[in-house]
């Protein structure tokens, strides 16, 4: 009888493993954006345990806390703000563990649930569907398995692209075989994650003529920006562009205008600008220019300091960083769907129409409603971390805004305030980090005690506004 009753009940590690499944999908079901804060949290703090270590630096001296932290939230929410040299301070444990960390992020911790939940139970079921589709912005649910798939197809290929355009390069500058393959791999998922990371001594302003070094970063960057609901239904509609959804079409069009905007922008600024454009030959200067225009998006790969650039291309760089990416994508910022709706709403507006349109499309009423609340809370967090930092610092505001932005929209570009920080103004910029990547929405959702629906509207009266 033992023996029977051994045999029929389950091993211990498939009993952990259905009572985790369990509780996951207990919180799940009445509240996933707390599951995703919480599961986002849960993998900084391993992150932050692992670059505590003292075999995670070079020194062998255990990291500062605030350090570690800092970094472990910057590698996770693929940001690249740091206050520790990447290249230098962190050990080859501490930059395979930042990198770990930045792979994590990249594919999105919603999706890499579902990935784990398709590999025990070998098929996605409703609430690991469900929590897919709020991560990668997928509406049917019986495309999520397919999308899953997808997005870790379409970030290894490209990454291996990447790795194999880098390699070569780097073993052309006199680097071992080791090296070469190190640095490629690093700086392949780097770019495609837009996380704004760098391991090679000296940083990128070496190779600010280098087009074999830029083209990678300006072209994986932009793709990684674009977000993979895009990457994918581009992939199905090659032949039919026509049949592209409108999501799509707003992100491909509003993204390149500000490409292209930030491009023109950075190069008129900064071209007589003796500290970063105007050394340069008319080439160098073409190219920098190229890679401004797609680092504000969130890559914060530059090969230009961000501290000689003039007052004006700062204040550019603001508000490209704010509107960020695309969607579901490595990049952050409020989105550049979401600026096109204001955009869109605005000009329904000053016309006098009913609806909001595009691409012979209506855009409904609380996708407007939700896009404005995306622009206010993102705008209420920087502004508030402006505060904090103005407060814990005797920095310049232009120079805090830069880095607040910076850090909301995870983007990762720095004017070097950040290393000198106090630990205070440290913690703020990590949280804000954590925010901007986790999602306005997403966290306020999190936070929220209860959800109302109200049975009973109340009558509308319009207040005069303006």
């Amino acid at each position: 009888m033992t023996t029977a009753r051994s045999e029929s009940r389950p091993a211990l590690p498939t009993r952990v493993l259905g009572a985790l499944r369990d509780a996951v999908d207990h919180i799940a079901r009445h509240s996933p954006a707390r599951l995703a804060l919480l599961v986002f949290a849960g993998i900084i703090a391993v992150v932050t345990g692992l670059l505590s270590l003292p075999a995670a630096t070079r020194s062998g001296e255990r990291a500062p806390f605030v350090d570690a932290l800092f970094t472990a939230v910057s590698a996770v929410c693929v940001t690249g703000l740091t206050t520790v040299p990447t290249a230098t301070y962190w050990s080859g444990l501490g930059q395979a563990v930042i990198l770990v960390g930045i792979k994590i992020g990249g594919l999105g911790v919603m999706t890499l649930a579902s990935i784990l939940g398709l590999a025990v139970s070998r098929r996605i079921g409703l609430t690991q569907r469900l929590l897919a589709a709020s991560e990668r912005k997928t509406t049917r649910l019986g495309e999520v398995g397919t999308l899953v798939r997808a997005v870790v197809v379409a970030s290894l290929v490209i990454e291996l692209v990447l790795f194999l355009v880098l390699v070569p390069r780097f073993l052309a500058m006199g680097e071992s075989i080791a090296e070469a393959l190190w640095h490629g791999l690093f700086m392949a998922l780097s770019i495609f994650n837009n996380a704004g990371f760098i391991v090679l001594e000296g940083g990128l302003e070496q190779f600010v003529g280098d087009w074999w070094m830029c083209l990678p970063i300006i072209v994986g960057g932009a793709v990684g920006a674009l977000g993979f609901p895009v990457i994918l239904n581009l992939a199905e509609r090659v032949r039919h562009t026509r049949w592209l959804t409108l999501h799509t079409k707003l992100t491909l069009v509003t993204y390149a205008v500000l490409a292209v905007g930030g491009t023109l922008g950075f190069a008129a600024f900064e071209w007589r600008n003796a500290s970063t454009l105007a050394p340069l030959p008319v080439a160098d200067r073409v190219l920098a220019s190229l890679l401004a225009g797609v680092n504000s998006r969130s890559s914060g790969l530059s090969t230009v300091e961000v501290a000689d650039m003039s007052d004006t291309t700062r204040f550019m760089q603001d508000a490209l960083m704010f509107v960020g990416g695309g969607s579901a994508s490595t990049a952050g910022g409020i989105k550049v769907t979401t600026f096109a709706v204001l955009v869109l709403a605005i000009i329904a507006e000053a016309r006098g129409d009913r609806d909001a349109e595009a691409f012979g499309r209506r855009v409904g009423t609380i996708t407007i409603r939700l896009a404005v609340a995306v622009a206010f809370l993102g705008a209420t967090l920087v502004g508030v971390a402006t505060l904090l930092l103005l407060v814990f610092t005797d920095h310049e505001l232009e120079l805090v805004l830069f880095e607040v932005i910076s850090a909301f929209a995870t983007v990762g570009l720095s004017t070097g305030i950040s290393p000198v920080l106090p630990d205070a103004g440290k913690y703020v910029l990590a949280a804000l980090m954590f925010a901007g990547r986790l999602g306005t929405i997403t966290l306020a959702g999190a936070l929220a005690l209860r959800q109302r629906r109200r049975v009973i509207r109340m009558p509308a009266e319009p207040p005069i506004v303006g």
